[in-house]
């Protein structure tokens, strides 16, 4: 492996799409156009990215009113996250880019409040508020509420590094991670995808919402991994496990690309051994969710590896164009990361179980 090629990553989890996902990519940018979700240049790059796609490998036996709203939401999420805190001037201004979001988020609570009226993206969350209303439970709608305050929380811990030009200890960027890559926004909708709701004793589980975490970093490591080379050739700041573990370890690209890949296959077969031990004794919605979450992950492996969002065909990122199947690290010991430790001492001590017998087909 080069210092800046990315492996073939392990993906144990079978594939999946909804069929309507070329109509759920093409409404996606229908809304983007609509609602003018970023910039003409950015929304220009966005509606190109195959997000519907992503949607519908996420929710691949979803309603596709459902996938349609996730899909144009993920896409607004990338107008806040590009528009707003990568490429904008608040993404290193903190306090105002605080005091923005803060709107928002009372705009996705109270969607008629008369805050940031000309402002498309206010407009845009406006739409997809309404939405969620319409499919969700009220307790679903106020969890997709708690997730996006998360999420907006934690870009502005990183708009105050990138501010300061500092880099977080592994640690702390890796429990930030679990919330800026914008993963628990999305939970609430693999529920509403299928039309149920999770009874709260079930989702609240100390065990369930370690499984949806380990999810979330399986998904934000694979992202770190597939997009260094568009955020390092940027030439602008950038927060990246393989920079957060250069900066710790002073280990060379190649080392910290190893060592990446290494950790998310660890979390990796732990998500596996854990879902089939929850799965044993779960009813239907509760093997649903655990499903959908696995369909999460893999959905956006599939998705990273062939988007132009990461391959970057005008300066070709040197991606894997396949999946593999083993690990680099089959481990079942805990990573030296204290934030997640704990995900270790959740499941029986048992015989080692080999990873096709966690695999649900």
């Amino acid at each position: 492996m080069g210092p800046d090629l990315i492996p073939a990553l392990w993906a144990p989890i079978p594939p999946a799409i909804h069929p309507r996902h070329a109509d759920i990519n093409d409404a996606t940018t229908r809304w983007a156009h609509a609602y003018k979700v970023g910039s003409p240049q950015l929304r220009g790059r966005l509606v190109t990215q195959d997000i519907g796609r992503f949607a519908a490998r996420i929710l691949p036996r979803g309603d596709e009113r459902v996938i349609t709203l996730l899909s144009d939401f993920v896409l607004w999420l990338f107008g806040v996250d590009d528009g707003h805190c990568e490429e904008g001037m608040l993404g290193r201004r903190p306090g105002e880019l605080t005091a923005t979001l803060h709107g928002l988020l009372r705009i996705a609570q109270q969607p008629q409040t008369p805050l940031l009226v000309d402002d498309p993206l206010a407009c845009a969350l406006r739409d997809l508020s309404r939405r969620i209303d319409a499919h969700a439970t009220p307790a679903q709608a106020a969890r997709w509420i708690d997730a996006l305050r998360e999420y907006f929380w934690s870009v502005t811990w990183e708009a105050h590094h990138r501010a300061a030009g500092t880099i977080p200890s592994l640690n702390d960027y890796t429990l930030m991670r679990l919330y800026d890559g914008a993963t628990t926004v999305v939970l609430p909708l693999l529920e509403m995808g299928h039309g149920y709701a999770l009874d709260a004793d079930e989702r609240d589980h100390p065990a369930v919402r370690a499984a949806g975490e380990m999810a979330s970093f399986v998904i934000t490591w694979d992202n770190d991994l597939l997009s260094h080379h568009k955020e390092h050739r940027s030439g602008d700041y950038y927060l990246n496990v393989i920079r957060i573990l250069q900066h710790e370890t002073g280990c060379t690209t190649g080392q910290a690309l190893t060592t990446a890949v290494a950790q998310r296959d660890r979390v990796m077969r732990l998500f596996l051994r854990l879902r089939t031990h929850l799965q044993a004794q779960a009813g239907p919605q509760l093997r649903q969710y655990l499903d959908s979450l696995g369909h999460f992950v893999r959905a956006s492996q599939d998705w990273g590896i062939s988007s132009l969002r990461y391959t970057t065909p005008d300066d070709p990122a040197p991606l894997p164009s396949t999946l593999c199947s083993q690990p680099t690290d089959d481990s079942d010991d805990p990573l030296d990361i204290p934030a997640i430790d704990q995900w270790w001492s959740l499941l029986p001590v048992r015989p080692r179980e080999t990873v096709s017998a966690c695999i649900t087909p």
